[in-house]
């Protein structure tokens, strides 16, 4: 890809958020065009070279951007049009036969699904609520068989990063736009949805960790001159900058985490010459971040650092080191340990929460989830999806992108569940069979 058209396509995406902030309707029609064209590639091109995947991606990358501008037609849009992309896909070039983790994954769902059916109260929305639960692990499960040991090239690869990283500077030109002075909303050392678009600061805060991630990538991998790699490296800054500023923890110590492991990876497996690049980029990284830190103390009259030390805007420790969410994972488990064999069914621990502590909340924890939902079933299911991806790379140690890939997975459905398809399909991503040549080669092109 040329500088030129690299730069065009980022300007785009600056332009659509300028386009939609000033006609809010146009993010209605943003969404059906997304979801049509996507299909239509796909078909098109008979998904000769994974176009399913550009497809997916895309979707799942413009998935905040779209809630976040009221423009989605179903609120589970992102997942079911990951779903439906991936499926067309596998129309044209089917999936592996070696899939065998990812067919029992998906059918140690089944139990729970089915039980909650009978289950749930008559008077619960069984379908709204069984949708908004078990669609994430599904998108996962389904993505997870089109992409086991799927070849792909490490162009392609990094193609598949970019139509997931474009969407997300959209959206974070649009929540600069909904609210570019930081320094008048902050009150307090709450999250506040006006420092995140008006939307869920703990997604938004998600995907803007992984678009400094994969800005990141693109600036120690993907940048051929310097000017490439600042361009990079200033977006980075200004996405994890708006992540911080969100108040919402996760995203920003899931990117930090990303990060040092696939720089950690590379400078173990790389020549000397490529280990100076990296140290290089680390040491003014870490300059950077200093800077962006104090930046963020500056605008939030210093609260981000109580927030971060975990004490409220008068400098008092909270109780609480979570927002709460232990109480949440407290009653899963109590669930769990009631139930452990079949779980309580799909979305029944929202109901059993309300009846006995008067919570009415779905799970932040996708693994508590999981474990009072689905029972001994949901223990095979968590052993399935951590073991599945290392084993795999055991096979093709060529792919390090699949360390800060699982964690991302890992850490994002700790504190955000998988109530976006983000998780589901960077998961997915980490069972490619990647063909990384610089990496055979012991050297950084």
């Amino acid at each position: 890809m040329t500088d030129n058209r690299y730069y065009t396509l980022i300007g785009i995406h600056i332009a659509l958020a300028f386009a939609i902030w000033l006609v809010l309707p146009l993010a209605k029609l943003v969404a059906i065009l997304v979801l049509l064209g996507s299909a239509y590639y796909v078909i098109k091109n008979q998904n000769r070279n994974n176009e399913a995947l550009l497809a997916a991606a895309y979707i799942t990358g413009i998935e905040v951007f779209l809630r976040a501008t009221e423009g989605v037609p179903i609120y589970e849009f992102g997942k079911y049009g990951v779903i439906g992309v991936i499926v067309i896909g596998m129309f044209y070039r089917g999936f592996s036969k070696s899939a065998v983790p990812m067919w029992i994954y998906l059918l140690a769902l089944l139990p729970s699904l089915i039980l909650a059916f009978v289950v749930l109260n008559p008077d619960t929305e069984q379908r709204k609520i069984i949708s908004f639960v078990i669609s994430g692990p599904i998108c996962l499960g389904l993505c997870g068989l089109y992409t086991y040991q799927r070849k792909v090239s490490y162009d392609q690869f990094q193609d598949i990063l970019l139509a997931l990283l474009l969407p997300i500077i959209s959206l974070t030109t649009y929540v600069i736009l909904f609210n570019p002075s930081v320094r008048e909303i902050v009150s307090g050392t709450d999250s506040d949805g006006r420092l995140s678009g008006g939307f869920g600061p703990n997604q938004v805060s998600t995907v803007f960790g992984l678009g400094t991630f994969l800005l990141i990538n693109r600036a120690l991998l993907k940048s051929p001159n310097i000017q490439v790699m600042l361009v990079n490296i200033g977006l980075a800054a200004v996405v994890i900058f708006r992540a911080i500023v969100t108040f919402s923890r996760g995203g920003v110590f899931t990117a930090i985490a990303m990060i040092l492991a696939v720089m950690l990876i590379l400078f173990i497996r790389l020549n000397v010459n490529a280990r100076v690049k990296i140290s290089r980029l680390l040491f003014w990284m870490v300059i950077g971040s200093i800077g962006i830190w104090g930046y963020s103390l500056l605008q939030t009259n210093g609260l981000i650092g109580n927030r971060y030390a975990n004490k409220d805007a008068l400098g008092r420790v909270k109780e609480s080191k979570f927002t709460g969410r232990e109480e949440l994972a407290q009653s899963e488990l109590k669930a769990f340990f009631e139930n452990p064999i079949l779980g309580v069914g799909v979305g029944k621990s929202i109901e059993i929460r309300k009846e006995e502590t008067g919570i009415d909340a779905a799970s932040h924890n996708e693994i508590t989830r999981l474990l009072a939902e689905h029972g001994a079933f949901g223990i095979l299911i968590l052993v399935l999806l951590a073991a599945t991806p290392i084993v795999l790379h055991l096979r093709n140690r060529q792919n390090f992108f699949m360390v800060p890939l699982l964690l991302f997975w890992a850490l994002t459905i700790n504190h955000a569940a998988m109530r976006i398809a983000a998780p589901a399909f960077v998961y997915s991503l980490a069972l490619l069979y990647v063909d990384i040549p610089f990496i055979r080669r012991k050297t950084v092109s």
